[in-house]
């Protein structure tokens, strides 16, 4: 499997990594993800450790912490194989300093989540969403204690917008405090607008992408269909409630590039949209999900190969919206296409 560098950082990680949100099952928006236990994690683990992967992702907001505690028991006896990722900020009870990223919810929440996972320390602490009730001073200086502890070893973000990140890091600059090493972003063929403004700060600071979502909550996975109604078995009958919304035409346009490209190169169509995340600037890590073992196996062949070319450019032109203001370039009163940032291949140094 091949590694990259997790933004500016010496940490290498695989390039596709294991989100567990399928652990656990609980509440209306996890339990249609799925609901995988220990056994069945130790399983899908051992797999993705014999294939490279030894990046999982989780968060204490999945599925009531259930998530973290599965992973947690799924890797006892071989932690130090593993890079542990997990989120926290998002609010998990009625408790009013139970959400956020304060001090006071930050050493809360990672000693917390330290016991579920039964280590005694994260690899990646990720803050889930932005808190705009706290000074990023006060966040990026707990941060500093954790990692200081010895309780975390890396920070990154997680949803913020381009703003929300770049004062944090010019924060993190004046006060010599944590830098963001890594930014879990939504990104897919129907979900572009990563691009607009997180990837070029992505590219200037040194931010990593995380990708998760890389199928577009389900909608790329050869499934979905013109003139066909959604699968019986589709998890979005439970969750599009969650999903961004996609226009319909241009799903089936890119769901057409993909089939095409797919039978060029002898892949399925998750397998062409997920290596064509791959190829992206910025991007250091794509999330993978199973269900189960079957869906493992086949989504961890989405690496190893590349797609050529002419088939990226096809993706990318069935893929393409008109950017929103400021960020399609405008000369004289006329748009043109929107030029790609400056390309420095991830984990080249």
């Amino acid at each position: 499997m091949e590694t990259r560098f997790l933004g500016a950082s010496g940490l290498k990680v695989p390039v596709l990594g294991f989100g567990v949100g399928t652990f656990g099952g609980k509440g209306p928006l996890f339990s249609a993800w799925g609901n995988t236990d220990v056994d069945e994690a130790k399983r899908l683990i051992d797999i993705c450790l014999d294939a490279g992967v030894n990046f999982f992702d989780t968060a204490d907001a999945y599925s009531d912490g259930a998530s973290e505690s599965i992973l947690g028991a799924a890797l006892k006896g071989r932690r130090e194989r593993a890079l542990v990722s997990t989120k926290t900020a998002i609010r998990l009870s009625d408790d009013p300093n139970d959400a956020g990223a304060s001090r006071s919810r930050l050493l809360k929440a990672v000693d917390a989540s330290l016991r579920r996972l039964g280590t005694d320390y994260i690899d990646l602490l990720q803050l889930h969403a932005f808190d705009a009730h706290t000074p990023i001073e006060e966040t990026l200086s707990a941060l500093d204690d954790l990692i200081k502890a010895g309780k975390v070893r890396y920070v990154g973000a997680s949803n913020f917008s381009g703003w929300q990140l770049m004062k944090s890091l010019s924060i993190a600059g004046q006060r010599n405090l944590p830098r963001y090493i890594a930014h879990q972003v939504y990104y897919s063929l129907i979900g572009r607008d990563y691009e607009w403004e997180l990837m070029p700060l992505g590219i200037d600071q040194g931010v990593g992408a995380v990708v998760w979502s890389p199928l577009g909550w389900g909608r790329l996975t050869g499934k979905i269909r013109r003139g066909q109604p959604l699968p019986a078995g589709s998890r979005l009958h439970d969750t599009a409630g969650f999903a961004p919304p996609v226009d319909e035409e241009r799903l089936y346009r890119v769901v057409d590039a993909l089939d095409e490209v797919a039978a060029e190169t002898g892949k399925s169509v998750p397998q062409v949209a997920l290596n064509w995340l791959l190829h992206r600037p910025t991007v250091s890590t794509v999330l993978i999900g199973a269900r189960n073992e079957e869906q493992l196996r086949q989504n961890l062949d989405a690496a190893g190969w590349n797609l050529d070319a002419s088939q990226i450019d096809r993706l990318d032109a069935a893929s393409a919206t008109m950017p929103p203001y400021p960020y399609y370039p405008y000369w004289n009163g006329q748009f043109t296409e929107l030029s790609p940032p400056p390309v420095k291949p991830t984990g080249v140094r």
